[in-house]
């Protein structure tokens, strides 16, 4: 498979929609939100489909949406929990450069006040610090390169990760 695609994973509130686009423009790919792709597939929102199905019956359909996601030459912005997916994660390892948006866990929580209101996936009660620590390791596991956008600017973010992939090569 042609592996042309950049992958952008990380928390929510890292840029990874924001930089996406900025990244497909600097690099002349195209652009695919894989939140947008989700509702499309099921014609709802996505709190609509977290309503229903609930949390994990949410990660299992985004599991099964982005496992059939095929792109060429494209950046692909996924949800911040598309690395519970194994066979999304597999399916879109295999198609591209995936790419750790990362910021520390301090600045994540000054991003992330209202979890519930910005339909962040995660279990009754869980704290922005709570979804960090579980989903931490498996971003360390899926990410073949990280960057750091701590600071919040979205140019440098986007500049960032085409120096990275440039560097890749």
């Amino acid at each position: 498979m042609d592996k042309t695609n950049v992958i952008l994973v990380g928390m929510p509130a890292v840029g990874k929609s924001t930089a996406g686009v900025i990244i497909a423009k600097l690099t002349g790919r195209t652009f695919v939100d894989c939140d947008l792709v989700i509702q499309q597939n099921a014609g709802k929102l996505l709190r609509d489909i977290i309503s229903e199905r609930g949390v994990d019956g949410f990660i299992e359909y985004e599991n099964d949406v982005l496992s059939r996601i095929t792109a060429q030459n494209a950046v692909i912005a996924t949800g911040g929990s598309a690395v519970y997916g194994e066979r999304a994660m597999a399916n879109l390892g295999a198609q591209g450069t995936v790419v750790w948006l990362d910021a520390p866990l301090s600045v994540l929580e000054g991003r992330l006040c209202d979890i519930k209101g910005r339909g962040v996936v995660a279990h009754h009660g869980m704290t922005v610090a709570d979804i960090y620590a579980e989903r931490l390791p498996l971003y360390e596991k899926f990410a073949d390169v990280r960057v750091d956008c701590s600071d919040g600017d979205i140019e440098k973010t986007a500049a960032a990760v085409v120096a990275a992939l440039a560097n890749k090569k």
